[in-house]
């Protein structure tokens, strides 16, 4: 069942998975099973996924939406408690969200919180946007496809090979 709340300046969104905690955490945070993250109907990048799973390290993955269009993403870690939480300002340097200098002050910071559920771990993803950006800017952002498009993605995990290793 999915389910989402939205704030002002925040949506979450909530996934029950069939999998344990520490398989949904590697789900995110291991490039060799980072690949439900590419959306089926475009096409898979060559370049390779790359993670760095420290505060202050980096996820980096090639989004290809066609020939002409095809950008970096991924985040840069704040918080890693493994199996439980992981925090990432969303991005990549040259990429979208584009976090070259000042302009990680604009990139949404995305939580992701595991808990027990009853038959696996429940997800809950939160994406929060900076204060100081105009409250109009980010119902834009979200209401334009940022928490669509993001709902899409989580809907790709629950079918990740990487929850039945």
């Amino acid at each position: 069942m999915a389910h989402h709340t939205q704030t002002e300046r925040s949506f979450t969104l909530t996934r029950n998975l069939q999998a344990p905690r520490h398989l949904v955490f590697k789900a995110w945070t291991d490039s060799e099973h980072l690949a439900w993250f590419y959306n089926p109907a475009m096409p898979t990048p060559s370049s390779p996924i790359e993670v760095d799973l420290r505060v202050g390290g980096a996820w980096r993955q090639q989004m290809v939406v066609n020939e002409e269009l095809h950008y970096p993403t991924g985040g840069e870690y704040l918080e890693i408690v493994p199996d439980v939480r992981l925090v990432f300002r969303w991005g990549a340097v040259g990429g979208w969200p584009d976090l070259a200098g000042d302009q990680q002050r604009e990139a949404p910071v995305v939580s992701v919180n595991l808990t027990d559920a009853q038959d696996g771990t429940r997800l809950e993803f939160t994406v929060n946007f900076p204060d100081h950006l105009p409250t109009e800017e980010v119902r834009n952002l979200i209401d334009g496809g940022t928490r669509d498009g993001w709902g899409a993605t989580l809907d790709r995990i629950i079918h990740s090979t990487a929850l039945t290793a």
